[in-house]
Parts: C-alpha cells; structure tokens; sequence
C-alpha cells in the first residue's frame, strides 16, 4: 500500500535498545515511511545505541520531538513505550506501537503487518485512544526528595529479604488503613494488566477514570483491592520496614525511610494511542491473556 502524506507530516522514530536484527526492521519503516513523503526525525537515544548511517536525518530529543513531531512510532516492547509515554505526555503526541517485544499490551502492532497498518493510521484511519497517568512525590519532613510519573504504576515495596512494610494509607485527607504487606500497587487501568493483575488486582478498561490499589502478599486476607475515583489524593506513609522503595513503572526508584510520604494523583498529561481503524481492546485482551486458548484435546471458540 502506497502511503500518501495528508494527515502527518514529521514521524519520530524511537526503538528498544539491544534488540537482535532490529537494524533490519527499522530500516524497512525508515524507507516505507520516506518513500510515503514523511521526513523521520530519530530519537537521540535511538540515534546513538543504533548507529545508523542517518545521512540527513535528524535527531531530536523529546522536547523536540514534542515540538517539530506529529506522531511517534514506537518500536520495541511495553517498556519502550513506558519510557518515551512519560517524557512525550507533556507535548500530546500519538504514539503508535510496533510490538519487537513479547507481550505488547501498548506496542501492539505485529511487525509482519506493519506496513499495512502504518499506511491506515497515517492516511487517517485509525482509532486514537487516550491514556490517564498518575503523577507523584516523595516527601521526607517538608521536602520534595523524588517526583515521577508512571503511566502504569506507581509501586511501594520491600527489599528481597527484609520483612514486612507497614504502611498507612490516606485518601483525599480520610484515613484508609493501616496495611502490613509487601508493599502496595497504585495503578492506572492501563496498568490494570500489568503487576497489578498479577497480584489479584481488577482488569479496568481504560476508558475508565479510576485508581487501583493493590496490595502485595498483604498480612491480612481482609485487605482487598480497591478502585478509587481518578480525582483522589493518595498519601502513603512508611510507619516501619526495612529496605523499602518505590518506583514508577519499574524505571525510577527512590530509597524510603520510616515516615516518608507518597502522595499520589492523576497527571494533567495524558498519552494518546494511535491503533488501525477496527482495533479492539477485548481482541488484545483474547490475545494476550489467551482467553479463546483450551487445554489440548477440548474445543475452542469459533
């Protein structure tokens, strides 16, 4: 399918770092992409770890991308996408996801039909889908120590070894509870599908304004998940445990003490995902959670 520049103009190209016979791929969407009329800007870290002959082609980092870019199109696995989702929010760029990783809840297009789908969503049929994040700060006494951003989760947890976090947890200035656990999950619905589900939370549909806290391995069985309005404060307080951090989508980490505080909320940035026309949440959760997959010798869906 010949591509044909109505709807776009400059594409940023960003692609996970060591990652066998990707040269290859990416210089298919380099050729298919420019022959189409686009120009391809590369993102600086993907300049740098590909060593590309870029001849000249730009590179940018995301504030320029954010600026100069109409759409970027993410090649590699969730993490990739995690990564560069946090520092575009700000400037509203699409992202379109090639999946060079394993799962790809968010890089969800097959490589083997990139093309096609490439040539859709910039001719203008697509299905743009808009993702909440979660923002937070760390405060020790009265000062800001760490600020991250997750688009999936935001994870308090204990060292391997340590015992238990105990942990108090306030929501909108309302005493929630006291929890002994191995640390809690406070999770956007697009991160509904990543530890939190692992850890017995709730699936959420990401057209849903809602907050989930998750707790890990928690000392009483009557500590359940729980989904809160999008519009909550949630502070978490370390009252005692050793070795405990939090991280933001499992890339940023900070180092807690006793009486430390994380005090969580929705971002005012949102990420947009660019899918082919069609594109359907419920076929990517049959497909990746195999759903329409039987034990062998039993039928299946037709």
């Amino acid at each position: 399918m010949t591509l044909t520049s109505t709807v776009f103009k400059t594409i940023a190209l960003v692609v996970r770092p060591n990652t066998d016979g990707i040269a290859e791929s990416v210089g298919s969407v380099v050729e298919f992409l420019e022959n189409g009329g686009y120009e391809v800007v590369f993102e600086e870290q993907t300049a740098s770890h590909l060593g590309l002959q870029l001849d000249d082609r730009r590179v940018m980092n995301a504030a320029g991308i954010g600026a100069e870019c109409d759409a970027a199109v993410v090649m590699g696995g969730d993490g990739t996408m995690l990564g560069i989702a946090r520092q575009l929010s700000p400037f509203n760029v699409p992202l379109i996801g090639i999946n060079q990783g394993r799962l790809g809840f968010m890089t969800d297009i097959p490589l083997d039909g990139m093309h096609d789908a490439l040539a859709r969503i910039l001719s203008g049929s697509y299905k743009a889908e808009r993702r909440t994040l979660l923002e937070g700060r760390v405060m020790r006494g009265a000062d800001v120590i760490h600020v991250g951003m997750a688009v999936n989760d935001v994870v308090v947890s204990r060292g391997t070894g340590a015992g238990m976090a105990e942990l108090r947890v306030d929501v909108d200035g309302q005493f929630m509870y006291n929890q002994r656990s191995d640390g809690l999950i406070i999770s956007t619905p697009t991160g509904s599908t990543a530890y939190a589900l692992s850890a017995g939370g709730p699936l959420l549909h990401p057209a849903l304004g809602g907050i989930v806290l998750v707790p890990i391995a928690p000392h009483a069985l009557s500590n359940r998940p729980i989904v809160l309005p999008e519009s909550s404060e949630i502070v978490i307080e370390i009252v005692r445990g050793r070795d405990i951090s939090v991280n933001f989508d499992m890339q940023t980490f900070a180092s807690l003490q006793s009486q430390d505080r994380i005090v969580i909320q929705r971002s005012p940035h949102a990420i947009t995902f660019l899918h082919p026309d069609g594109w359907s949440y419920y076929h990517t959760l049959r497909e990746k959670l195999h759903w329409n997959e039987y034990p062998s010798g039993e039928g299946k869906l037709v």
